[in-house]
């Protein structure tokens, strides 16, 4: 969402190349590695651990403009809105599996 929303951000910048993320290639690292995390106190989880792997790469444009900014509004605004519509869904199906560990557990 970041990558997409800073390409965005940009699309009016001069010169500004489009960032991309190849999630298939990211989530493959995932599951070859292991990510340790450390806590500094008992309540808190390190969230700097970060390295998937993950490698930002150069969107090609179908039309790069004369100004060398190479962001597409209307591929990245589609992009945006599929990757929003797929975290809801799965913020929708997570809610939906804990509501139903919920149920079970109080015997309605």
């Amino acid at each position: 969402m970041e990558v997409l929303a800073s390409n965005l951000a940009n699309a009016d910048t001069p010169g500004f190349k489009a960032r991309d993320l190849e999630f298939g290639s990211v989530l493959k690292g995932t599951q070859d590695k292991r990510v340790n995390m450390e806590a500094t106190h008992s309540g808190h989880i390190d969230s700097n651990q970060k390295n998937f792997g993950g490698q930002l790469l150069f969107a090609i444009p179908h039309q790069p403009s004369l100004d060398g900014n190479t962001v597409e509004t209307h591929i990245e605004q589609g992009k945006f809105t599929d990757n929003s519509l797929r975290y809801m869904a799965s913020l929708r199906f997570i809610n939906g599996r804990v509501s139903g560990i919920k149920t079970a557990l109080r015997g309605e």
